[in-house]
Parts: structure tokens; C-alpha cells; sequence
């Protein structure tokens, strides 16, 4: 087609779209899960949740208030970071112990991805590596109410879940229809009491979503607004919302913009970001968002060649470059206002964080291998080889 490039291109072709049935939002949202155990048709649902929400007193408040609505709930806490096939085994027992008819999930993403993947289990009796991408899924599952206290991992809006290979130390990507949450509860007042560290690695996993979004093989029209909306929002808050936690308004805006980039992902694939990002989480057990961001600018920078003109539209979302500045400076002021951002958060390098050289060497062309297996790399504007992989791995350790 004359006059048009790859990306115009691919969005003239019809996309399928999938969201949440019912969405939650603004201050007190928490408050409406009764409401929406009706709608999903759950008496006895599962809370899939940790030890440190269960502290908080979160988790006995909700237990409170569905049990006044006539529910009768359960409470699995046994989540870990970044969840395991082992791990899984007895949330498992429990949703089968309890005759779960619904999965809430409340934490940041590692429960929500382990309330996914258990209702999935709980409805099949398979075996969560069967579920490995490049398959995508569509069967039984139990309906999923998911209710994010942190704002980055989007996995409230997502149809993926991320699950480790307990015998291998493989970050899964697990697709499909089926691990999309029927509905998300997104309350921005769970968020107020976040550190700043995990503000900081939430809030650049949120960014690192819009982004590669929109510069995805698989981006569309829809996934293209609500990628570009969640970038100008997160570059409006996020330093905000990291120096004072208590900023009802920066916690509101990246909340939502959390979701936003969630829906676009969903709707159109991360890319090379996400695919090198999960092999350093296993292995070193870095937590995703802090990983993503040791990633985020030197990757952008080797990808630009793939898609200047993109990469300048996420430059101009997030306020760095105007209509009038040449898609190709535009696209690399991004890359430097990503390491500034990784500067003023205290992002460490691979090294900083105390990874040690010879491991993180051994593990290089293991980790480029799977981070090729995961499939995302694929969508990127620049599709890498594994010894370019290889080589970005060593370029960021330091």
C-alpha cells in the first residue's frame, strides 16, 4: 500500500479486543466486591492474597464485609514474589477445599497472577507448564475478581499471567481469555501507604507497559490511545507520587494510568523489554518492575531503529518532544529521559543490586534463550537475534 508504513499497515487489520466485564474505580471501589460476587454468581469465593496483606488488616476487613453480604469466604495467603509451579500446588488444594466458585485476588501482581493461574487449575486439574506460550487458552476457568494494591503490573486488566517453572527457573507466559479477570477493582487509596522503592519499580513497569504497547507488532487503535494516555500520565505523577507517597491525586493518576497500560498490553503485547526482563527475575529473583526498568533505556535505545517514528509519539506523550522535533531526535531524548528517570528513583544496575559478574556471565546465553522462548521479543520493532540479546544483558549489568 502506497503511503503507508508497517504499523499503519497492521492497524488496518481487524483486532479482538478483551477488557474486564465490570470495572471498579476511584476511592473506596474496594468497598463494591459483595456487589460484585452477585454478578459473577459467587457464594463461597477463595481471597488469594500474602502474609503481608493478611498483616495489614486489609484482608480481615473484606472477609468482614463479604461474610455481612451473605458470602462465605476463605482466605489463601500462601502467595510468594514472583509465584512458582510449586507454589501453586497448594492454593490449588485450597480452592478445592473451600468448593471456590470464585478467586479474588488482592496484592500486587504476584497474587493476582496466582489467583489467575488457580482459577484456571482449579477449574481443569492440568498442570500449569501445559499452559506455556505460544499456547492461548480459552477453556474453563472460575471467575476472578482482582484487586490491585499496587500501581504498575496491570495485571488486573490483563488476559497473561507469568508463572515460574519450579524444576526449570523459567519465567511462563501464560495466554489467553481465560486469565483475564472478569472484573478489577482499582481503588487507588490501597496504594497510599507504598514505599517508595516499590512505587518507583511499579511505576516504571506501568510505563515500560505503555510503551512497549505501542511500539508492539500487535499494536492497534485502541491498545495506541490508551498506551499514549498511560505515558503522559505516568510521566505527570510519577516523581510525585515517589516523593510523597501520601499525594492522593499522583496515586489516583497512576492508578489509572497502571490500568490503562494493562488494557494496552493486554489488547497488544509487551516486547523486548518484558522478554529480557523475566530470565533476570528467575534467576536472580529481582522483582519484575525493578528488572524492566534496569532494562528499559539501554533496550529502547537499540529498538529506535525499528520504529523511530513510534518511539518519537511516546517522546511526545511524555513531554519531551513536540510535533516540530524530528521523529529521530525525539525517539533518543526518550532514551535520555528514561535514564534520568532511572537516576531520580535509584535505579541500580544489575551490579549495584549485588548480583554477582561471574553467575550473571554464566547465565547470559541461557537467559538470552529464554527471553527468545517467551515469545515477546518477537513483537518488537527490532527483532533481536540471541547474540544481541546476549550483548544488551552484558551492556546493562554494569
Amino acid at each position: 500500500m502506497a503511503g503507508t508504513n508497517r504499523w499503519e499497515e497492521l492497524q488496518m487489520v481487524a483486532s479482538s479486543i478483551r477488557l474486564p466485564r465490570a470495572l471498579r474505580l476511584g476511592a473506596g471501589a474496594v468497598d463494591t466486591i459483595p456487589e460484585l460476587l452477585t454478578e459473577v454468581g459467587s457464594r463461597r469465593p477463595l481471597i488469594v492474597t500474602d502474609t503481608f496483606l493478611v498483616g495489614t488488616g486489609l484482608i480481615d476487613r473484606i472477609v468482614e464485609a463479604l461474610t455481612a453480604a451473605g458470602s462465605e469466604p476463605a482466605v489463601f495467603s500462601g502467595v510468594v514474589p514472583d509465584p512458582t509451579t510449586d507454589s501453586l500446588v497448594p492454593g490449588v488444594e485450597a480452592v478445592h477445599a473451600h468448593a471456590a466458585d470464585a478467586l479474588i485476588g488482592i496484592g500486587g501482581g504476584s497474587p493476582i497472577d496466582t489467583a489467575k493461574a488457580l482459577a484456571v487449575l482449579g477449574a481443569t486439574g492440568e498442570k500449569m507448564t501445559e499452559f506455556k506460550a505460544p499456547r492461548v487458552y480459552g477453556g474453563p476457568a472460575l471467575p476472578v475478581i482482582a484487586v490491585p494494591t499496587t500501581a504498575g503490573s496491570g495485571s488486573e486488566a490483563t488476559q497473561f499471567t507469568i508463572i515460574t517453572d519450579s524444576v526449570s527457573d523459567e519465567k511462563m507466559l501464560c495466554i489467553g481469555p481465560s486469565f483475564l479477570p472478569t472484573a478489577a477493582v482499582v481503588d487507588y487509596e490501597l496504594t497510599l501507604s507504598m514505599p517508595a522503592r516499590l512505587t518507583a519499580d511499579t511505576g516504571i513497569d506501568a510505563l515500560t507497559h505503555a510503551v512497549e504497547a505501542y511500539v508492539s507488532r500487535k499494536a492497534n487503535p485502541f491498545s495506541d490511545e490508551l498506551a499514549l494516555s498511560a505515558i503522559r500520565a505516568i510521566s505527570a505523577n510519577l516523581r510525585a507520587a515517589y516523593e510523597d507517597g501520601s499525594n492522593r491525586a499522583a496515586r489516583e493518576a497512576m492508578m489509572l494510568a497502571s490500568a490503562r497500560a494493562g488494557m494496552a498490553f493486554s489488547n497488544s503485547s509487551v516486547a523486548l523489554v518484558h522478554g529480557m526482563s523475566r530470565p533476570i527475575g528467575a534467576h536472580f529473583h529481582v522483582a519484575h518492575g525493578l528488572s524492566n526498568a534496569m532494562l528499559f533505556p539501554a533496550v529502547t535505545a537499540f529498538s529506535i531503529p525499528g520504529s523511530p517514528k513510534r518511539y518519537a509519539d511516546c517522546a511526545r506523550a511524555y513531554g519531551i518532544a513536540d510535533d516540530r522535533t524530528p521523529d529521530s531526535v525525539a525517539a533518543f531524548a526518550l532514551v535520555d529521559a528514561l535514564e534520568r528517570l532511572c537516576r531520580e528513583v535509584a535505579v541500580p544496575t544489575p551490579r549495584d543490586y549485588g548480583i554477582d559478574p561471574t553467575r550473571w556471565e554464566e547465565l547470559v546465553p541461557l537467559m538470552a534463550r529464554q527471553a527468545i522462548a517467551s515469545g515477546s521479543p518477537a513483537n518488537n520493532p527490532l527483532v533481536p537475534s540471541v547474540d544481541q540479546i546476549e550483548q544488551l544483558y552484558r551492556k546493562i549489568f554494569d
